[in-house]
């Protein structure tokens, strides 16, 4: 098939292109390179998809309606992956500008390319944080979410809703999913465990939150992409639930997926398995919670499974162990 993937460049993006490559797939990625991190990361990822034949890059903003039209009537694709976002909870504290652009009018933008120009299938990535102040455990999709902590979580819970107007309106068969704490090789670096790693490597001592009394549902990235590349075919039909774990709209093809390891686990043993793939101990700066973040996360990953076959099941100790041994490749340290 010929699917185009937004945010291509990205962590989960450039994994998902080369995934998608391999299988044989054409993929046109589109990419803004937005400098929130370091520009020549995302210009490595994009440099290693153009090797392979197949991948045709487009770098521009995403919601310059103009240019996307282009390349929508230019590439024709039957599946479209939004995974272009503005990502990160602290961040937004004090960029919220940046997350109404890249999340609510970048998004807005790409749904309404695609109604004039229909697809199979469209994908869109949502996050765990979209449960907020949830407290049953674990997170189900049919769970209402009306208390996000954090403008990350408030616009990408927003996309959920304006992209399900869309399928209801349009017609436009729509997963949405909700990933849970993705980490691995080719990360990024605002991220805890890239943090970690680089300070605990250089001799820094690290911020550790709420004394490190929380918990995350950890999802190595290659799990996810694998899930992702299986949702693909599972195009939501009206109509059509698999009961009765389904999230599937009463009223549009549209259908809220989680994918997460289903295994919380305690920050401060994530951080002892990256002390053991570096052979170093970290000095550990213990900090108050931070305004926007959770306790906890947990994912109830029967949906994912009931549709795809398949669950997330890669350990800490696998994935930090090759995230580590990338990290020490790409950086030579």
């Amino acid at each position: 098939m010929k699917i185009l993937v937004t945010g291509s460049a990205g962590f989960i993006g450039f994994h998902l292109s080369r995934r998608l490559l391999e299988a044989g797939h054409a993929v046109a990625g589109i990419d803004a390179l937005v400098p929130y991190y370091d520009v020549r990361l995302k210009q490595a990822r994009h440099a290693r998809l153009e090797r392979e034949a197949g991948f045709t890059p487009h770098i521009f903003d995403l919601a310059d309606a103009p240019r996307l039209a282009e390349v929508l009537r230019q590439e024709a694709p039957e599946v479209v992956v939004h995974l272009a976002a503005q990502a990160g909870v602290r961040y937004a504290l004090e960029h919220p500008e940046s997350y109404v652009h890249n999340n609510l009018v970048a998004t807005s933008t790409l749904l309404e390319a695609v109604r004039h120009q229909p697809v199979r299938h469209l994908l869109m990535a949502s996050t765990s944080s979209v449960y907020g102040a949830n407290t049953a455990m674990p997170f189900r999709e049919t769970d209402a979410v009306s208390t996000p902590l954090n403008i990350y979580a408030a616009t990408k819970l927003a996309t959920e809703h304006i992209g399900h107007s869309y399928a209801h309106l349009r017609q436009q068969p729509t997963t949405m999913f909700r990933f849970f704490t993705v980490y691995g090789p080719w990360g990024r670096p605002d991220m805890a465990f890239f943090k970690f790693t680089d300070a605990i490597l250089a001799g820094r001592p690290i911020d550790i939150y709420n004394h490190g009394r929380m918990e995350r549902d950890f999802t190595y990235v290659d799990d996810l992409v694998e899930a992702i590349t299986r949702l693909i075919p599972c195009v939501p039909q009206a109509g059509a639930p698999v009961a009765p774990i389904d999230s599937l709209s009463p009223v549009a093809p549209f259908r809220v997926v989680n994918i997460g390891n289903a295994s919380p686990v305690q920050l401060l043993d994530f951080i002892a398995e990256i002390e053991r793939a570096t052979g170093r101990k970290a000095q550990r700066n213990m900090l108050p919670m931070q305004p926007g973040e959770v306790l906890k996360t947990w994912a109830d990953s029967s949906l994912l499974e009931a549709l795809t076959g398949y669950r997330p099941a890669t350990g800490i100790a696998t994935g930090i162990a090759a995230f580590v041994a990338w990290y020490h490749e790409y950086y030579a340290v």
